[in-house]
């Protein structure tokens, strides 16, 4: 009997762990008995983890898309989506937002230095009040007559004070 004891154990703990490894999740928890003491481990199930709640809820649904080009047309569309900019364009972005989005949209432009390392420096920040039943789409844009330096900028698009979307961008 002493000799069957840790076997009858091994195979009892191996059992509990395939039981644990194999077993699905799903929503409803099932009750279990628990285990007699000294034969087997306790294991416990962790808790679901919650789902996090956005400071902002609006913002992360409201503000649908992002496109940068060098142009827009009459519907605050970008014609052709760009990525790298000469350094006399106005560059554009446009920024589509969803059905009843309401608060204040803003653009906050960087530069991020000749090969992207430098600390941000501020560009321009512009923001608009926007509201309306039907879905949108915004612009913003900054020029810069004398010239933008070369090198990496970035743009984020904020809704009431929220980054919801952000791109880098290039001026060559």
């Amino acid at each position: 009997m002493i000799r069957t004891a840790p076997r009858v154990l091994a195979v009892a703990m191996i059992a509990a762990l395939a039981l644990v490894g194999c077993k699905k999740h799903d929503e409803t928890p099932v009750a279990t008995e628990p285990a007699p003491a000294a034969t087997t481990p306790a294991t416990t199930e962790p808790a679901p983890m919650p789902t996090p709640t956005p400071s902002t809820p609006a913002a992360s649904t409201s503000v649908t898309g992002l496109q940068l080009g060098s142009a827009v047309g009459a519907d605050n569309k970008v014609g052709t989506p760009a990525m790298a900019f000469g350094t006399k364009d106005t560059i554009y972005a446009s920024v589509n937002t969803a059905p009843n989005t309401t608060g204040k949209l803003g653009a906050h432009w960087t530069y991020l230095g000749a090969d992207g390392s430098a600390a941000p420096t501020d560009v321009d920040t512009q923001s608009k009040d926007v509201s309306g039943a039907a879905a949108a789409t915004h612009e913003f844009h900054v020029s810069k007559p004398d010239g933008w330096p070369p090198g990496k900028y970035h743009v984020d698009i904020t809704l009431d004070g929220a980054t919801v979307q952000s791109m880098d961008f290039e001026v060559k």
